[in-house]
């Protein structure tokens, strides 16, 4: 079968010349038939015949996928473990204007908070796969093209970073992958696949809505024999709205936004079995966290290159070299309740009063090479290793009594080997692999001013320590017919912690949360077995999943009463997530698709004091999301996405409540020719007061908004 682009080069050498996307101009000696399907487009057989001209429709995004994330490209009834892929057209057509809105298709998947990264705070935009939940890291790998995107001080995601028309496809693979992708993928991995270029082209995408949500995009492409550039970017920002509940509000508070561009650069030569590409990509924000006081700015440049070699008796190597250097500034306040002089009368919320200014600038190096090598029938072996290296500082100015300057320096790395083996045969699919981590932390040093001078003070310095962690996983899967499989899989992961965790303090709302230097890497342990069945109407898996994380890094409420809410990060004992999962992806007709999942999940804390039998904060134990698509070349595309979120803990002792919701969005476009495209998109449109926090202040998700737009495509159509 042919796939994607790949239409385009079977037509030239299988049948003469291609004229646009999705059309070719067919020339054959003989009758002969062959099956033909490109991203975006229904498969059809065809009869090739001399002058006969193939014209494919557009998907109903029910087509059957193959992920990659997992080194070894398998086929969802061939893979031991569950995946799912968001394609192209289903981001773009999605009413959200955030990638991490996009991703919530996905069953299970959430952030530490249900808030919009359009608002939220950095420090809670970690991601939440298999009921983990997370704290301000993620217990979730973020990577474009073998590149971790996790921010490498402190472990959280900045989802504006990618420009979205750049972004070819995404695929998730649940259940922890730490004996491939090493820390942070304990809950997952979510592999961002990039668009590469392929045509002299070009598309311009602009929309605006509600509280002054704008979102512009272009990507230019160009094609030369063997070279190939591309250039993306766009702004993205909003005028936000207040985040407490309006019964709590006071004079302080103001509306919460962001503001933000990005920008990427690739160029690539490829030819023959030998690619090679250099590709640049910047990031910047700025955002208002809901007081006057209360922001934070962040500026990324990323880098990388390396190449792709098919060698003899089909092996392949992939290389890479990264990099990125970034600046994270952040500005703490603590919430005042007495009267102020423009405001006599007020009690409540009435000012601020700053308590620290941070600046953070770190640097990471990284290097990863690995080898694909098919040995016999049905054997593959796996074989690779990776270096990763961040060098942080942080920079604080403590006010009131307590008033410093200090500066910390940190070093961590993360080298490792790992190695794959896989073997198919007659319908059985089995799998091993393991991966031997060396996890540095090292070169740590914290000084004062004194007025004068930088002073070390042998106490208090950063903890220097190591350590080697062994993760395995085995993986078998059976097809039991052509159409029905069943799974296993079983593994070990880690996360190690943060910098941030390790020596920052940070605060969300009226919660403080202290650092801790003896912080220990978590371990997890877990299993999960699954059924699954394709057939021509679209696929279903069921899945049971447990997964226990032993010495897990919490934030644990030391006193509740203070002004701001003190808590402090800690090893707790152990938690644990085991529950059922449901994916399906349907297509009762052509022009119809349904797609979604349910998970439940029964998420605690098995070991670990007070709080053994409490729930994890943040993780609901019901999920669910239903996306419904339909498309007609005359009338165009209709999107309709629901997700219910059942009610969730916003802290360690579960004393505050967040109750359940369900959330209705759509997404409704109509092409005008094969050039440009007009599109509507709501968020909301129940207009729920979804509660997202309670610090102990309610905070509120977005209210109903909505948003038109504009495409635009130039030169030659994919």
């Amino acid at each position: 079968m042919l796939a994607g682009a790949a239409i385009r080069d079977a037509a030239g050498k299988l049948l003469g010349r291609t004229d646009g996307v999705g059309k070719a101009a067919v020339f054959c000696i003989a009758p002969c038939t062959v099956r033909i399907s490109a991203s975006g487009f229904e498969e059809q057989t065809v009869q090739l015949t001399p002058g006969l001209v193939v014209q494919l429709t557009p998907a109903t995004e029910n087509e059957q996928v193959t992920v990659t994330a997992y080194r070894t490209p398998l086929g969802s009834l061939e893979s031991p473990v569950s995946t799912r892929e968001l394609s192209q057209n289903a981001i773009r057509n999605s009413a959200s204007i955030t990638l991490d809105g996009q991703l919530r298709q996905l069953p299970g998947l959430e952030l530490y908070r249900r808030s919009s990264s359009l608002v939220a705070n950095p420090s809670s935009q970690g991601l939440s796969l298999r009921a983990l939940g997370s704290t301000a890291a993620s217990r979730t790998l973020i990577s474009e093209d073998d590149v971790p995107m996790n921010d490498p001080f402190a472990g959280w995601i900045h989802w504006q970073e990618q420009p979205e028309l750049s972004i070819a496809r995404i695929e998730l693979v649940r259940g922890g992958a730490s004996d491939l992708y090493g820390s942070s993928a304990i809950g997952g991995v979510v592999n961002v696949v990039p668009v590469r270029p392929e045509a002299n082209q070009a598309e311009l995408r602009t929309s605006y809505g509600s509280e002054g949500t704008y979102d512009d995009d272009f990507l230019f492409e160009g094609k030369r024999g063997p070279w190939g550039m591309e250039a993306a970017g766009g702004t993205l920002g909003t005028d936000g709205y207040i985040q407490e509940s309006p019964y709590q509000r006071g004079p302080v508070d103001i509306a919460s936004n962001v503001h933000s561009q990005n920008g990427l650069v690739l160029a690539e030569h490829g030819q023959g079995p030998l690619r090679l590409f250099v590709r640049s990509n910047g990031y910047n924000d700025a955002r208002s966290n809901g007081t006057p006081d209360q922001t934070n700015a962040t500026r990324i440049w990323r880098y990388a290159t390396g190449g792709d070699w098919q060698g003899p008796h089909s092996g392949a190597l992939g290389v890479r070299f990264y990099g990125s250097t970034e600046h994270f500034r952040q500005v703490f306040s603590n919430i005042l309740n007495t009267p102020s002089v423009a405001d006599p009368d007020c009690s409540y919320r009435c000012g601020e009063s700053p308590t620290r200014n941070s600046h953070s600038p770190e640097n990471e190096l990284g290097a990863v090479a690995h080898w694909t090598q098919p040995l016999g029938a049905g054997v593959v072996l796996v074989a690779g290793a990776d270096s990763h290296d961040v060098r942080v500082w942080d920079l604080e100015q403590t006010y009131g009594s307590s008033a410093a300057l200090t500066n910390l320096h940190d070093r961590q790395r993360d080298s490792a080997a790992y190695a794959e083996a896989m073997w198919i045969h007659k319908g059985w699919t089995l799998t091993a692999a393991g991966r031997l981590d060396w996890f540095q932390n090292f070169n740590g040093q914290l000084v004062n001013w004194d007025g004068f001078t930088w002073v070390l003070t042998p106490e208090g310095q950063p903890p220097q320590f190591g350590q080697r962690v062994f993760d395995p996983r085995v993986g078998v899967s059976r097809k039991v017919t052509e159409h029905w499989a069943a799974s296993a899989t079983a593994f070990r992961a880690f996360r190690a912690p943060s910098p941030n965790e390790l020596y920052r303090t940070t605060q969300v709302g009226e919660q403080l949360t202290l650092p801790n230097g003896n912080l220990l890497s978590e371990r997890a342990t877990g299993w999960e077995a699954g059924l699954a069945t394709e057939r021509h109407w679209g696929s279903v898996r069921a899945s049971y999943f447990l997964t226990q994380v032993n010495r897990p890094i919490v934030a644990v409420t030391i006193d509740p009463a203070s002004t701001p809410i003190l808590l402090m990060r800690e090893n707790l004992g152990q938690i644990e997530s085991k529950g059922v999962s449901l994916d399906y992806e349907l297509s009762p007709r052509r022009w119809l698709a349904i797609d979604g999942g349910y998970q439940y999940a029964h998420a605690t804390v098995t070991h670990g004091g007070a709080d053994v039998g409490n729930w994890i904060p943040e993780v609901a134990r019901n999920l669910a999301t239903m996306n419904v698509r339909a498309y007609r070349p005359m009338l165009g595309t209709l999107n309709i996405q629901g997700r219910m979120s059942g009610r969730q803990f916003d802290d360690d002792a579960n004393t505050y409540l967040l109750a359940g919701f369900f959330r209705l969005d759509s997404y409704a476009s109509h092409d005008f020719g094969k050039r440009v495209q007009l599109f509507v998109a709501g968020e909301n449109l129940l207009n729920r007061q979804i509660e997202v926090g309670k610090s102990p202040t309610t905070t509120l998700g977005s209210p109903r908004t909505g948003r038109v737009g504009m495409l635009v495509r130039l030169g030659r159509l994919r």
